[in-house]
């Protein structure tokens, strides 16, 4: 698959980590073993700390190894100290990759559990950590800090090197009615959520780890207008749950409307408008 052909013809300089390093001319042995553990181990996208461990050797010169290919363009650099093969772009892999604790959600979750065909031109991912968004292979990042605490309901897609967490689908629906800013547009949301083949229980769970009494009111009202099937329980939780302090249906918009005081809400936007929203069909 490789061989010593020259790739540049020069020598120069470089700087990976603090550390001055040689470009070789041409891909040099070491370069050439550490490419095929990379195939034996398949590889595509690896970190500076642990990519000896996953080849199970130790190398004495690693940030030479790595800044010669990728000034060779066999590995693209995709931060300081990550790096993938050169034609490995998969945007989710990579987006989760760059954030330890994370996952793949809202809008971007949302479109790929097939809950919405609107396609966010940004990749939105959910981490415990602050990470700055950013743009990786011309693709965008927008990173969303929650606490630790609101972290769950993550599943994997995909298989192999390919594979990426995501929230499930209850927790999606959560975190969107959460975090609305996030999701797309409140409308796009509101037909996700009844087109949601949603499990009560899950909903439940989920909405006692978000912890947010108003999203519990919105939904329980959602579920209540629009006949939901299968949510009894979730009506009942989501009564228990009610306080008296009034809250908009949607948290973006104005504080106008009729007020529902079954659920204490500020319909900002109509019931006629709601229930229109819900069947309406894509």
């Amino acid at each position: 698959m490789y061989n010593k052909t020259h790739l540049l013809g020069l020598i120069i300089p470089s700087n990976v980590m603090g550390d001055s390093v040689y470009i070789s001319s041409n891909i040099t042995s070491k370069q050439l073993h550490f490419l095929k553990l990379l195939d034996d181990f398949e590889v595509e996208i690896f970190s500076f700390n642990d990519i000896e461990t996953i080849l199970q050797e130790r190398f004495g010169n690693l940030n030479e190894i790595l800044e010669n290919l990728v000034n060779k363009q066999v590995l693209s650099r995709i931060e300081r100290g990550k790096f993938c093969r050169n034609n490995f772009r998969d945007e989710n892999v990579i987006g989760t990759f760059v954030v330890k604790d994370s996952a793949i959600a809202y809008w971007s979750a949302l479109n790929l559990h097939g809950l919405t065909e609107q396609f966010p031109n940004t990749i939105y991912i959910q981490t415990i950590h602050k990470k700055n968004d950013k743009s990786l292979f011309g693709i965008n990042y927008k990173f969303i800090k929650i606490i630790p605490a609101k972290q769950s309901g993550i599943i994997w897609n995909g298989y192999g090197n390919h594979k990426y967490p995501i929230t499930d689908l209850e927790k999606t629906i959560v975190d969107c009615f959460d975090m609305p800013q996030y999701c797309g547009g409140y409308a796009e949301l509101i037909r996700a959520f009844i087109n949601a083949p949603i499990k009560a229980a899950q909903l439940i769970r989920y909405c006692k780890i978000i912890n947010n009494i108003a999203v519990i009111k919105r939904l329980g009202y959602l579920v209540e207008i629009s006949g939901k099937k299968n949510m009894n329980t979730f009506i009942r939780f989501a009564k228990s749950k009610l306080n008296e302090r009034p809250n908009l249906f949607d948290p973006l918009g104005a504080d106008v409307g009729l007020y529902n005081t079954d659920w204490k809400l500020r319909l900002n936007i109509s019931k006629e408008n709601i229930l229109d929203l819900i069947n309406q069909q894509y």
